[in-house]
């Protein structure tokens, strides 16, 4: 029996290992790129939490290779009232992921007569882009809001990885935004003094980031509910740190 056992053990790691190269040979490659060293370009997005609030930016350069597709794609996404996401990669991949994020945040308001908790978002959209792994989703997104534990942050990668932050850029200009973040930024500032500086890092990266520029958007979110800038409050912020060169 002893014996037995052990052959069949044995029999089943053969398939299994068989498995796990087939695996490997079939999806070691995401649109034609090899995942090894597949590189993702293009967007830059900043989130912070705040002493009252969440701070989320992005820019609104769209790019398919070296075109500029769209000069005023929407990146920000309001998810709830309390809650909202920025996207990069793929559009169609991130445009899904957020309405499944819109879905169970109306879902669970219905059911529950109160507004999803900001993790509970987050972890929705980690168990998204985790069970598509195999063929995965090319999105990473930042999940930020405010429930009755205050303001949080979540970042989601393209295969489910879930961090929370109170501080982030992502995307191709976020060497250049993390520039001004790590030097300007100290935890428990203020919304009105946070959203200013977030559109800092984001103009800052569209002059030196070719997939990041043309525009961009701030969106807030507090006990209020969320909110974006005006165009003239925007307009008003390019102004202010625009430098003649």
């Amino acid at each position: 029996m002893e014996r037995l056992n052990k052959q069949q053990g044995g029999a089943a790691l053969v398939r299994s290992e068989g498995f796990v190269d087939k695996m490997s040979r079939e999806y070691s490659q995401v649109g034609g790129k090899t995942l090894g060293s597949a590189t993702y370009h293009g967007t830059t997005t900043v989130g912070l939490v705040c002493s009252d609030g969440v701070v989320l930016a992005t820019d609104t350069r769209v790019t398919a290779g070296g075109f500029i597709a769209h000069k005023r794609g929407k990146k920000l996404i309001r998810i709830d009232d309390n809650i909202a996401m920025t996207i990069s990669g793929g559009v169609a991949d991130a445009q899904n992921v957020t309405d499944t994020a819109k879905y169970y945040s109306s879902t669970y308001r219905i059911e529950k007569g109160r507004p999803m908790p900001v993790k509970a978002a987050a972890q929705v959209v980690s168990n998204m882009l985790f069970s598509s792994r195999l063929y995965p989703l090319i999105a990473d997104v930042l999940v930020g809001g405010v429930d009755s534990t205050g303001g949080s942050l979540f970042n989601v990668d393209i295969f489910g990885s879930l961090n929370q932050e109170n501080m982030i850029a992502t995307g191709s200009g976020s060497p250049v935004a993390y520039g001004v973040l790590e030097a300007e930024f100290k935890a428990g500032t203020a919304v009105a003094k946070a959203y200013p500086l977030a559109a800092k890092a984001i103009i800052a990266a569209t002059r030196r980031n070719v997939a990041t520029g043309d525009h961009f958007d701030v969106g807030i979110i507090d006990k209020e509910g969320f909110r974006e800038l005006t165009e003239a409050e925007k307009d008003k912020l390019l102004a202010q740190f625009t430098t003649k060169s």
